[in-house]
């Protein structure tokens, strides 16, 4: 079946610019009200610290929305649910608040990441950044753009001049050995940021504000359009050992820091 991916970019840029408009809207007028974190907090998944609140629910069902009455053949995948099996080969996958500790705290680098992917792999990508008014999009093969515009990822060869981005996972334990790899690393590149969405991550490596990065223990719906829209503006990516990448984990830099950053990485786990 001939899929035609620009009308799918066009979807997920669309559905992204709405449901997260429509968060953004959410949180404020919860300030405006005088709700605390704790009022806003619906839920907690995997530890306390890791929360869901009621506009991740909505924001994720504007989108499922959205999709089946555009694509209702589409399989779906999303983080707060959504379990839908297909009949096109499609596959969406949604994450409605990526960096929900950081919506929830007022914190502005949070987004809506919306990909797609078919038998080859990933196939169009959107990451839509409600404070900041930035849309990431790419198709395969098309390349990747922010804000309509074409993007590239960065020229650095010299790791010890790589500015590098991360993240942590929830679990306090885990963190802590997290930790200590960000130790190792920190003594052999420029410097290390941590935004606190895997999608922002992805997609700032993606335009070249960060050299490379790299997280582990994410989820498809964090990385499906992120991942897409770096390789397409020209970066590497792959897992800890040299594979593919994976949720469990993932590297993406620039190709001129890649391998170096990889074996850092890898030898610092």
């Amino acid at each position: 079946m001939t899929v035609d991916a620009a009308a799918l970019v066009d979807l997920a840029c669309r559905l992204a610019r709405a449901a997260g408009t429509a968060a953004r809207g959410g949180r404020q007028a919860d300030a405006d009200a005088g709700l605390d974190r704790g009022e806003v907090t619906a839920a907690t998944k995997s530890s306390r610290t890791d929360v869901v609140t009621a506009h991740d629910r909505a924001a994720e069902a504007e989108i499922v929305g959205g999709l089946l009455a555009e694509r209702p053949g589409d399989a779906i995948v999303g983080e707060e649910g959504t379990s839908r099996t297909g009949t096109s080969g499609i596959t969406w996958y949604v994450d409605p608040i990526d960096g929900t500790t950081n919506f929830l705290y007022g914190y502005p680098l949070w987004s809506t990441s919306i990909g797609a992917g078919d038998e080859h792999g990933a196939l169009v990508g959107a990451v839509y950044v409600p404070t900041t008014g930035e849309l990431f999009a790419a198709a395969r093969g098309e390349g990747a753009t922010r804000n309509g515009r074409p993007i590239r990822c960065s020229e650095e060869d010299d790791l010890s001049l790589a500015l590098v981005a991360t993240g942590f996972a929830y679990d306090p334990a885990e963190r802590a050995r997290q930790a200590a790899r960000f130790a190792t690393l920190a003594g052999h590149v420029r410097d290390i940021r941590r935004g606190g969405s895997a999608a922002i991550d992805l997609c700032y490596t993606a335009a070249g504000f960060v050299d490379g990065y790299y997280e582990c223990f994410l989820n498809s719906w964090d990385m499906a359009a992120g991942e897409l829209i770096a390789r397409e503006a020209g970066c590497r990516s792959g897992d800890f050992a040299g594979g593919p990448p994976r949720p469990e984990e993932l590297i993406v830099a620039a190709p001129g820091v890649f391998d170096a950053l990889r074996a850092l990485v890898d030898g610092a786990d």
